[in-house]
């Protein structure tokens, strides 16, 4: 293990940086989220959750796949090569690189999502544990030790330095690179830091969330609910749930006219809008209660249906702070758990 204090962190990024591109936490416009390292970011790894997760990275929210460009009378394809180079994500929270396993069963399933696929094998992860989970997280409930993520490195802020601790071989590779400013450390703090956060996590509201309602047997038992009914009415429809949720996949694929040919590109799409999945004879959910319903169903029955009992919510709590009408999955849980279905 190894430490570095806090107030040469900015040397670290530039080392980093130097050999890698560098995405980490940074603030702009007063919200934190998963940027480009600069010399003049301000990054901002204090703040617990940033707004948007890391999934952006490795799935963006809108990237191109081909442009079709007119030259001399004829049409040139030209698709966009996957990611070639390595890059480095820091900072990332236990609970979005849960998501990213999530994602995997999604991505690298045949057939394989390529430019997905590239980032996964060309990022290194350093993530870095929780030292003041809040109110809204529940990552226990899925299975995540936010006191020590996964990850290729697991760091820990700990007073005023940072706990460093490569856990594979490309943590190892990275590390390597770093050992000037690394120094050689004990894990005694570590180990109490650790018993801290756990200890927090314990006292949290949604700690104990009961999952004994859903798993892959509940797509049959509670998809006629009237909870439903009850639940679905202050919905808004924004699709904000679905656009900070770490393990949300859904996309669109759309065509834009650039005036001398035609961009193609992806960009997220929600399940929660009524033109999702619309096709020539309309769309299979008609109504909002449909669409709502669909979007907790598939997190906590459907995909553990499909992939060996894996819940599709990793706890981050981002919809429980963001949701303007205070709908999110905890309220979807306890209602079942309340009417005993």
């Amino acid at each position: 293990m190894y430490k570095i204090k806090k107030e040469n962190l900015n040397a670290l990024y530039a080392a980093i940086a130097a050999v890698n591109d560098l995405f980490l936490p940074v603030k702009a416009a007063g919200q934190t989220n998963f940027g480009l390292y600069t010399e003049n970011a301000e990054v901002d790894i204090d703040t617990l959750k940033t707004v948007k997760s890391g999934k952006d990275i490795f799935f963006p929210q809108s990237e191109t796949l081909y442009q079709v460009r007119r030259e001399e009378g004829k049409f040139a394809i030209a698709g966009e090569a996957p990611r070639q180079t390595p890059f480095v994500v820091f900072g990332i929270r236990g609970c979005d690189v849960k998501a990213l396993a999530v994602l995997d069963k999604v991505f690298l399933s045949d057939p394989i999502d390529s430019y997905y696929a590239a980032r996964r094998q060309m990022g290194t992860i350093v993530s870095l544990a929780c030292g003041k989970p809040a109110t809204s997280c529940f990552c226990k409930v899925f299975g995540v030790d936010c006191a020590e993520p996964e990850g290729d490195v697991v760091t820990w802020l700990v007073g005023e330095e940072l706990y460093w601790q490569p856990k594979t071989k490309k943590g190892e590779q990275l590390t390597e690179k770093l050992t000037s400013l690394l120094e050689k450390a004990d894990e005694a703090a570590v180990e109490a830091e650790q018993a801290a956060i756990r200890a927090i996590v314990e006292k949290l509201p949604y700690a104990n969330l009961s999952l004994d309602k859903w798993g892959a047997a509940a797509a049959d038992a509670n998809f006629d609910s009237p909870i439903w009914e009850e639940l679905y009415k202050p919905c808004l429809a924004c699709g904000t749930c679905t656009f900070v949720c770490p393990t949300c996949q859904c996309y669109d694929i759309k065509d834009y006219t650039t005036g001398n040919g035609i961009q193609r590109y992806r960009c997220w799409d929600s399940c929660m809008y009524s033109d999702f999945t619309m096709m020539a004879h309309g769309n299979n959910r008609t109504s909002q209660m449909q669409r709502f319903r669909q979007r907790f169903m598939h997190k906590l029955a459907y995909f553990p249906a499909n992939n060996q009992g894996m819940f599709s919510c990793v706890g981050c709590g981002r919809c429980v702070d963001k949701c303007p009408s205070h709908l999110n999955i905890v309220k979807v849980i306890k209602a079942f758990e309340k009417e005993g279905v």
